[in-house]
């Protein structure tokens, strides 16, 4: 099968969003009970019931598939990472202050902070329910091992997250490239691309040998993906679904800024962090111009794409040296959205 073009592989990853949506808003989030109750489900179908890209259904959906297994069986799992996502972005978008998420103010601008940062209590919660009932779908020990699974992805991408956060708040700058990949592939490349792709691996009863090569194909490309989101953040020419230029306004330590930083004169560098420490309340329209201008002058955002397409170009070296056991289509969608994941334009 050739490789799809951007309008074939959205196709296919709106398929399997709208089956997987299916199983999220029909059987794991009923809206029950009184007012307050029916609020909490009303806020909890909130994220999930926004226009996304539903790439990391689509990622275990086709793993599994390139793996041997049958589709229908992981789109539980499927939900799961889902409501894995519902709920880390509402934490986070607290966490960064943000106010828009998929073009409409975040859950905690909408509604509240403490009711938001429960609901995302609550979805978390609803998410190690649903993958109990994976027993009936896998058998114990199928479950087990889509679990320890879990179980791994929430620690790393909590460190991860847990790294950024710190960084903006202790007012680090004495950080380099290495870094930056440490914290993108626990917080991003973990959750976003290999752990998906290893838990469709998972449903199809797929071995280490297997859950190896998806580990070293997702965690490259699962941070030439946050490189790329980087990127649209100042750049995108699509709606973006955040504010743009809000990794500005929230002080991240992008490789953008890295390599602005490494590039750039010394006071340019000492102009550079004094806007980047300012609370975001405190960042003008001007200080952000003045960093994308920079960021312009420098070639940093040119700099970074460079690096996602390399780390692309890698993730493809370690699919394609792997012998598939599955539905060779399957592969090949793997091996289309790895192109789509650095060159998208949303």
């Amino acid at each position: 099968m050739p490789l799809l073009s951007s309008a074939e592989l959205q196709g296919e990853m709106k398929r399997v969003k709208a089956s997987v949506d299916g199983v999220i808003l029909d059987e794991l989030l009923p809206a029950r009970g009184g007012p307050e109750v029916e609020l909490l489900y009303k806020m909890m179908r909130d994220y999930p019931s926004r226009p996304a890209k539903g790439l990391r259904p689509f990622l275990c959906v086709t793993a599994c598939r390139a793996a041997g297994g049958d589709e229908r069986k992981a789109l539980l799992t499927a939900a799961c990472l889902e409501l894995f996502q519902h709920w880390i972005l509402i934490h986070d978008d607290i966490e960064d202050r943000s106010e828009l998420r998929r073009g409409e103010p975040t859950l905690h601008r909408k509604y509240d902070e403490a009711l938001a940062l429960n609901a995302g209590d609550a979805l978390h919660a609803r998410m190690w329910g649903a993958l109990l009932a994976n027993e009936e779908v896998l058998g114990p020990h199928g479950a087990l091992r889509v679990m320890k699974e879990f179980s791994m992805l929430v620690n790393e991408t909590t460190e991860g997250q847990h790294m950024e956060l710190s960084w903006v708040r202790d007012r680090r700058w004495d950080l380099d490239e290495s870094d930056y990949y440490v914290m993108c592939t626990k917080k991003t490349a973990w959750y976003t691309v290999a752990s998906p792709c290893r838990l469709g691996a998972i449903v199809a009863g797929a071995g280490e040998d297997t859950l190896e090569a998806l580990k070293d194909f997702g965690l490259k490309l699962g941070v030439a993906f946050q490189i790329q989101d980087d990127a649209l953040n100042l750049v995108g020419e699509k709606a973006y679904g955040k504010a743009k230029s809000d990794d500005i306004l929230e002080g991240k330590r992008t490789l953008i800024l890295l390599h602005a930083l490494r590039s750039a004169s010394a006071e340019q560098r000492r102009r550079l962090v004094a806007i980047m420490d300012k609370d975001r309340d405190k960042k003008t329209q001007q200080d952000v111009e003045y960093v994308l201008s920079l960021f312009s002058k420098r070639g940093s955002v040119e700099y970074a794409r460079r690096k996602a397409k390399a780390l692309m170009t890698d993730a493809l070296e370690s699919l394609d040296s792997y012998r598939w056991r599955g539905d060779e289509d399957a592969v090949a969608l793997l091996e289309s959205f790895a192109r789509f994941a650095v060159e998208r334009r949303w």
